[in-house]
């Protein structure tokens, strides 16, 4: 596949991604379309990487490169979090990008309401599921993200993940049924 027709079929697919991981204290300066392009000419400098690597799914690698792009842009405009030890990420760690955000992944959960009665309901209950997703480990959010916002298949998000496909399904599975188990039933 040429190098074009892969960043076009992959872009919207890289802006969930991108919407996931990019802090909103960054919006005044960057959004996701400034974050894809540095990682695309990125992509155009170290094409051949993925030509010698013809097991690695395409948009795994582009990914990857986004991801890199999206710690060196949170690096870059939020240099006080850049030093936050909380926010340090191993060299060696496979999910090498910021995590998804909660408070985004609860908004992209919910439908929105129309009547203010129904707006009411959906603040509650996104305070409601940010405060589940927090609750869980990240890589059960990481899975949720990989799967649900991403739309990675199996094989995509095991790689990711440098699991197998049989874990990354298992793995996603028992992260609903936890994110389940922590939301208030109603």
């Amino acid at each position: 596949m040429e190098l074009n027709e892969l960043l076009e079929k992959n872009r919207e697919r890289l802006r969930k991604f991108v919407s996931l991981r990019l802090d909103a204290r960054i919006a005044p300066r960057a959004d996701a379309s400034d974050v894809i392009q540095e990682a695309f000419v990125e992509a155009a400098r170290r094409f051949h990487e993925l030509q010698a690597q013809p097991d690695t799914p395409p948009y795994v690698w582009l990914r990857f490169l986004v991801g890199q792009k999206v710690a060196q842009f949170h690096q870059k405009h939020l240099a006080v979090a850049a030093r936050d030890p909380r926010r340090e990420v191993r060299i060696d760690a496979p999910l090498h990008c910021p995590p998804a955000l909660s408070s985004v992944m609860a908004i992209q959960l919910l439908d929105r309401g129309v009547s203010p009665s129904a707006i009411a309901q959906q603040t509650e209950l996104r305070a409601t599921l940010e405060m589940a997703l927090d609750a869980m480990e990240e890589v059960d959010r990481e899975i949720i993200a990989l799967r649900h916002f991403e739309l990675l298949d199996n094989r995509e998000a095991a790689a990711v993940l440098d699991i197998s496909p049989e874990a990354a399904y298992k793995r996603y599975v028992r992260a609903l049924k936890r994110l389940k188990e922590i939301m208030p039933q109603s």
